[in-house]
């Protein structure tokens, strides 16, 4: 039996950094240019790069601007220090949530950001230490004409706004993107990102990196596994006899099969599953290139009927499919047992919450075509195990204390929005 928990680890071998450099400077030959990526991502504790280790002389911003104790003004000064630099040619994100909620505040904030652009200042926030606040504001200088090409470029709307201001840029990257944030993704495809490469580098499972996407270019991302940055077994699935199944190793693996991860990330940990199910979509010379399909902690159970993250979260596509105009921008699924005394007293259910964009309330036949666009889960909502609600600008949920359960996303917390639920 293979235990199903493990401590992360913060392995991140040298090698996948330079591999993703690497792959980066081939597909894209000036990307590396000193001073031309910007860096949008909150590392309080260290400072540092996705790509593993600090490189100064790549990023437009200080490092300090990325170790705010607040994320959300860690985000808004490297966006100020992003707007100087017109000549960018990377984006650059630890989590695509990070740069999905660094564009929100632009959509959001940006006539203070062209101001403090034209002045050459950094407003006062919460968040940001005065002490630092001014060392910061030393590295700017008046920039009227920028400030104005800003304000021009949004008045136009923000689809495709990321070429519009940075004519350069040449590709996003963002550390990770599977799973439910395949939802930011797409959003940023669709809108602030539309026209440019997306490129998510590298593989990670329970905190440790095992494989490297060496293809910028590809829209859908393939890793390579690769076999000294930490110890991987694999377990066929599904699996016929899960007490008696054996593990293969690399070596062993065949095409087109999915795999649930077992993992060793380094010599003296233990041997556990990391939850991961990935699919073998070829070989690179004798190493295996895998895509990860699903996570296998992430589901809802309420009830025992393990409902898979990905399946719930393209269920509720669907629905919000079925409303003109509206396009789904975040959510949170949580059982009613992690909300307490704010879920009512009926029987254990889900709620919930959704962001939307295009679509404030919902008339009576909208809520109907919610229950027809989640198919199977429409069951669960006429037995009444779910309640939906959707997402009115007002004020922040009350954090949930913690009971036991299980939850699709972190309640209370969607982008820059706050909400107060409206039941279905």
């Amino acid at each position: 039996t293979v235990p199903s928990t493990l401590h992360p680890s913060p392995l991140f071998p040298t090698q996948g950094s330079l591999l993703y450099l690497d792959a980066l400077h081939a597909a894209f030959p000036q990307a590396l240019a000193p001073r031309s990526t910007a860096l949008l991502s909150w590392a309080p504790a260290r400072p540092r790069a996705p790509a593993g280790w600090p490189l100064p002389t790549l990023y437009c911003s200080p490092p300090e601007a990325g170790a705010l104790p607040s994320r959300t003004a860690a985000l808004r000064v490297q966006l100020l220090f992003a707007l100087r630099a017109r000549s960018l040619r990377v984006l650059e994100a630890g989590l695509v949530s990070e740069l999905h909620d660094a564009l929100a505040t632009l959509r959001s904030g940006w006539p203070e950001l062209a101001q403090d652009l034209a002045l050459g200042r950094l407003s006062p926030q919460n968040g940001l230490p005065e002490d630092l606040r001014g060392r910061l504001q030393e590295l700017l200088v008046p920039d009227a004409a920028r400030a104005a090409e800003l304000r021009a470029e949004c008045a136009q709307g923000f689809e495709g706004i990321a070429q519009r201001l940075w004519p350069r840029l040449q590709v996003v990257v963002v550390g990770t993107a599977h799973g439910g944030e395949r939802l930011y993704l797409d959003a940023l495809r669709q809108a602030e990102c539309k026209g440019l490469p997306l490129y998510c580098p590298f593989y990670r499972a329970a905190g440790a990196l095992l494989g490297v996407n060496l293809w910028p270019e590809e829209p859908e991302p393939r890793f390579l596994l690769c076999p000294n940055w930490a110890f991987c077994e694999f377990l066929p699935c599904p699996a016929e006899d899960e007490e008696e199944q054996r593990t293969v190793l690399l070596g062993e693996l065949w095409e087109g099969r999915e795999y649930r991860l077992v993992l060793t990330a380094r010599p003296g940990e233990y041997r556990c599953r990391a939850g991961e199910v990935l699919r073998v979509a070829g070989f690179n010379k004798q190493c295996p290139v895998v895509e990860p399909v699903r996570r296998e902690s992430q589901v809802l159970n309420v009830r025992g009927e393990s409902i898979p993250e990905e399946r719930f979260c393209q269920s509720l596509c669907r629905a919000v499919g079925m409303w003109p105009g509206a396009r789904l921008i975040d959510y949170v699924c949580v059982e009613s047992s992690l909300l307490g005394a704010s879920s009512g007293v009926c029987a254990p259910h889900y709620e919930v919450f959704v962001e939307l964009r295009g679509l404030r309330d919902l008339s009576e036949g909208q809520r109907y075509k919610v229950r027809g666009g989640l198919g199977v889960l429409g069951a669960l909502l006429a037995a009444g195990s779910c309640r939906s609600c959707c997402l009115l600008p007002a004020r922040p949920l009350p954090a949930p204390q913690p009971r036991g359960g299980s939850a699709l996303r972190q309640p209370g917390h969607l982008g820059n929005s706050f909400a107060e639920p409206c039941w279905l």
